[in-house]
């Protein structure tokens, strides 16, 4: 699904499309990622992100992304959209 997205990002604007699965992904005293996304025994956690190069951007090209076709799902999503959450972030430090 990522690599089926990932131009799509790209087309609307998106400079970087990026989906990670855990490699070391440890439990905290406090709270982590699974706990985050309440997570059952056995499944495995995916961090991504988009860059954009900036806000406006963004704005425009997730509303794009979102009405083109091409981005329906074919069938039942292969994880629980519920457990996930996302937000956007202006960068502190680019080095």
């Amino acid at each position: 699904m990522a690599a089926k997205a990932a131009p799509i990002f790209r087309e609307y604007g998106a400079t970087r499309v990026v989906e990670g699965w855990e490699d070391d992904v440890s439990d905290g005293k406090v709270t982590d990622y699974r706990r985050a996304v309440q997570a059952k025994d056995g499944e495995n956690i995916v961090f991504s992100w988009i860059e954009w190069p900036d806000k406006a951007t963004r704005d425009a090209g997730w509303a794009k992304v979102m009405a083109d076709e091409r981005m329906k799902p074919p069938g039942d999503m292969p994880f629980d959209g519920k457990r996930m959450f996302w937000g956007g972030f202006a960068p502190l430090l680019d080095e």
